[in-house]
């Protein structure tokens, strides 16, 4: 049994004794005689006893019996209530002179005193005082300051004589033979609390300077003023006044209760019982006190007993041998709180008390209350690494050894684990936060361990990583994006649990791409692998992006040669990252490793994502030239065909390609069509024209040439059509096809000249054709009967033309009158300035030399300020 409290007995009294009171080291007893009795504590010499010596006694201090004693040392004055009838004593005269008597008291029976001694800036102590007094059934309240009490100007009217009272902050607690109540010190109103104990008198003890030890029956009820502030505005509204914290049991109801930090004593027939509060604990009786029926605490660690003729006092044990005890039988918050109390310095205090909780927390862990000790090392800043080797099962294990010693099984670990992960998670938000703040607000996270930020949330999750894959690993994946495992640890863990998948993650956050992929390609042949086979590495390569350009098409090879379509998405996927690789070097790589993937994959660079270099688009027509001309018996006429048809609209629709250069390419003896859109955009309409006559025999293209020509260019090139009716008339003497294409075969329609079509097409585009240059190329022969409707359209327009050239220069002419008015309008206007002229933005004079400007509005400023205004 722990033992808080040593019994020495004092005196053996010749006087009855009725009332005790006791400050620093100094005992008085009033006695039923009307003596006052003063005594000085001290330690015997030479041996750990305590003894009494008499100080003062007072034979005729009263003519009636003492009924109660209360001392205020601040002010060295004595209160006093005996013949009821309440008076103030001087303590430091002899004999205790009379100081003053309160005949308003007459009657009274009981009092109750608060003193609260302050200590000023001068060193001076100063008490404030409150004082209640029992005068039959009222309550009369004085204050005072150094030992003037007044009284106040209202008293509380009350419907029994009390038995027990006590001051609180709120309120005055009153303990009558039947119940307990409480009075609002503001306004005086009642509050019936509970009944007390229906064989004893009542009692209270002071607890703290809001709470209360009420005894109720075998048991002292804890009760605390409420925190809650009132409701003036709503008198009906119901508050909350007090609340009830905890019950002390008793083996009976106690006489008297006295609360002595950490510990309650409650005085029982012939002994004291001591317990605890906050845990609920006994811990120690104290017998052989015969008859005793007073309690008085005096200080910290002294409480005086008494019964009618004797007097004990109960001092306290040596607290670090209290401490040591309480450690063994791991009683850690009565251990706490009486380190709290010791007289080391306060960084000892903080050391000790630390040391406890923790210890505590071990406590916890060992009693299996895992979630309780991991809350305690949150609370304590513990470092996790000392946290984490309590789970021998989560340490490496190197060279095979086995770690068996403390290991948790079952539900236990299972249990122990998801504490731990609640701690870790914790931990980590708590490290964050703190790492947000600013550097001079920093405190260390890990209770004076020199671990960074980056270290210990290296060793958090590292060790959550080992918790998840035991518990739950659908948390393993986000956890390794966090990014904050130890690679190699993490690599083994994961690779002993088979998580492929998850490993491929911590690859990827640690830039680990060479060990992924190679991962990845021995996974792909497993058939029950859960990395998806080549999609696993086709997915991972789209996200690495250009720095990485020369591993993807290192890793990329076998998935193009296996899986050509799916591979090059790999480069061609919607992605961000996908898109912003370096083209031209996949251009390259494709054509060395991988040709036939060439043209899809400039197509979707064209077509898909708009790319306009001109590289992609010669590349383009130059793949597609090499595939149409190609002897490979692989590629089908439907595939040339196909691939020729591309090429054709490629060539008529793209812009961006570099046709001097594509043309040097093109064979001499087959692709004229092509030839001749490409000719087309170079501006060489007479060449182009040829093909399609001389060579293609396809009028209708020619013409459909010229109409697309004479569109785009308006005016410019009207003589495209003059170059078409010179062919056809003339076909033997066309020089265009010199040259590269001067032994290509003509076509068998081009033998002859072709008159007819030649002035049909003259009366069909009558309106773009120069009359000039088509008659200089007709035969003199032509009827003018065939020319007339061509020569009408030729003189409309002409006459068209005119009257717009009128019609605009008389708008111009207009326009130029209306200038040169509005120019002599503003000119006629005059600006006089003077000495007295201000600027109304800087608010200065105009000078002689001053440059101004002149708003339409008449406005004149200076030069200078025309933007601030």
């Amino acid at each position: 049994m722990h033992e808080a409290y040593e019994v020495f007995h004092l005196l053996n009294a010749t006087v009855q004794i009725e009332t005790i009171a006791a400050y620093d080291n100094n005992l008085l007893l009033g006695t039923r005689q009307g003596h006052l009795l003063m005594y000085s504590l001290s330690m015997a010499n030479g041996n750990q006893k305590y003894e009494l010596q008499l100080l003062r006694y007072c034979k005729n201090f009263s003519k009636k019996p003492i009924q109660q004693i209360e001392v205020i040392p601040e002010d060295n004055l004595l209160l006093c209530l005996t013949d009821n009838v309440l008076s103030t004593y001087n303590m430091n005269g002899v004999n205790f002179p009379i100081v003053k008597t309160f005949e308003q008291t007459k009657g009274a029976s009981l009092f109750a005193l608060d003193n609260k001694s302050t200590t000023l800036m001068s060193g001076e102590s100063k008490s404030l005082v409150r004082l209640c007094v029992a005068v039959r059934r009222k309550l009369q309240l004085y204050q005072g300051i150094n030992g003037e009490l007044k009284q106040h100007l209202y008293e509380f009217t009350i419907p029994d004589v009390p038995k027990v009272m006590a001051w609180g902050q709120q309120y005055l607690f009153v303990g009558f033979k039947s119940e307990y109540v409480l009075y609002d010190l503001s306004s005086g109103n009642p509050k019936e609390l509970f009944p007390t104990s229906s064989s004893k008198e009542p009692t209270i003890a002071k607890y703290s300077e809001t709470s209360f030890l009420l005894g109720r029956d075998q048991s002292s009820v804890l009760v605390e003023e409420s925190k809650d502030p009132k409701d003036e505005t709503d008198p009906k509204k119901k508050t909350k006044d007090i609340d009830i914290k905890n019950t002390i049991k008793w083996s009976e109801a106690p006489m008297a209760v006295v609360w002595d930090e950490p510990f309650v004593l409650g005085l029982l027939a012939d002994q004291v019982v001591v317990q605890t509060v906050e845990p609920t604990l006994f811990i120690q009786t104290l017998p052989e006190l015969k008859q005793a029926r007073l309690m008085y605490r005096c200080k910290r660690g002294l409480i005086f007993v008494s019964s009618v003729g004797q007097v004990w006092c109960l001092s306290s044990v040596d607290v670090t041998k209290q401490i040591k005890q309480l450690l063994k039988d791991k009683q850690f918050q009565i251990a706490i709180d009486l380190t709290s109390l010791s007289e080391c310095t306060l960084e000892e205090k903080k050391q000790k008390i630390h040391s406890i909780q923790v210890l505590h927390a071990l406590e916890l862990f060992d009693m299996k209350k895992y979630s309780q000790s991991m809350a305690e090392f949150i609370k304590l800043n513990t470092d996790p690494a000392d946290v984490i080797k309590l789970f021998p099962e989560l340490e490496s294990k190197s060279n095979g050894e086995k770690v068996e010693a403390n290991k948790l099984k079952g539900k236990d670990l299972e249990s122990a684990l998801n504490a731990l992960i609640e701690y870790l998670v914790k931990l980590r938000a708590n490290i964050l936060k703190a790492s947000e703040k600013p550097a001079s607000s920093q405190t260390d996270t890990g209770n004076g361990s020199q671990r960074n930020v980056t270290q210990q949330l290296e060793l958090i999750d590292t060790t959550l990583l080992k918790c998840y894959l035991q518990t739950n690993d659908a948390f393993v994946a986000p956890l390794l994006r966090l990014n904050n495992c130890r690679l190699e640890e993490a690599e083994k863990t994961l690779l002993h649990h088979g998580k492929y998948s998850e490993l491929i993650i911590l690859y990827q956050m640690k830039g680990q791409h060479m060990k992924a992929l190679q991962l990845l390609r021995e996974q792909s042949k497993q058939p029950d692998s859960s990395l998806e086979g080549y999609r696993g590495t086709k997915n991972y390569l789209q996200q690495l992006g250009a720095e990485h350009i020369n591993l993807i098409f290192k890793f990329s090879d076998w998935i193009l040669k296996e899986h050509p379509e799916e591979g090059l998405k790999i480069f061609t996927e919607d992605i961000e990252v996908v898109e912003k690789l370096p083209r031209p070097k996949i251009l390259d790589f494709l054509l060395r490793e991988h040709e036939p993937l060439v043209i899809p994959y400039l197509e979707h660079v064209i077509h898909t994502w708009n790319d306009t270099d001109s590289l992609f688009h010669d590349a383009l027509i130059n793949r597609y030239r090499d595939k149409i001309t190609s002897k490979n018996t692989n590629v089908t006429d439907e595939e040339v065909q196909h691939t020729k048809s591309k090429l054709l609209t490629f060539l008529e629709k793209s812009i961006h390609y570099t046709t001097e250069r594509v043309l040097l390419h093109f064979p001499t003896d087959s692709l004229f069509e092509e030839r001749a859109i490409m000719l087309g955009k170079l501006g060489r309409h007479e060449q182009a024209l040829a093909i399609y006559i001389l060579i293609l025999g396809d009028v209708d293209r020619a013409i459909r040439y010229c109409e697309n020509v004479s569109r785009a260019a308006s005016h410019k090139h009207q003589d495209v059509y003059v170059i078409l009716m010179r062919i056809l008339m003339n076909p033997d003497q066309s020089s265009s096809l010199n040259g590269p294409l001067a032994n290509v075969p003509r076509h068998p329609k081009t033998s002859v000249a072709d008159l007819e079509t030649a002035l049909n097409i003259l009366e069909k585009h009558a309106d773009k054709i120069s009359p000039l240059k088509a008659l200089s190329v007709l035969p003199d022969s032509v009827p003018l009967s065939r020319l007339k409707h061509f020569l009408e359209s030729a003189l409309d327009g002409q006459l068209t033309l005119k009257r717009r050239m009128q019609i605009l220069k008389g708008l111009l002419y207009a326009e130029h009158t209306q200038i040169q008015e509005l120019k002599q309008f503003h000119e006629s206007k005059s600006v006089i300035i003077n000495d007295y002229n201000v600027c109304p933005v800087c608010k200065k004079r105009f000078g002689n030399q001053s440059a101004f400007v002149r708003y339409p509005n008449g406005d004149i400023v200076h030069y200078s300020c025309k933007l601030d205004k």
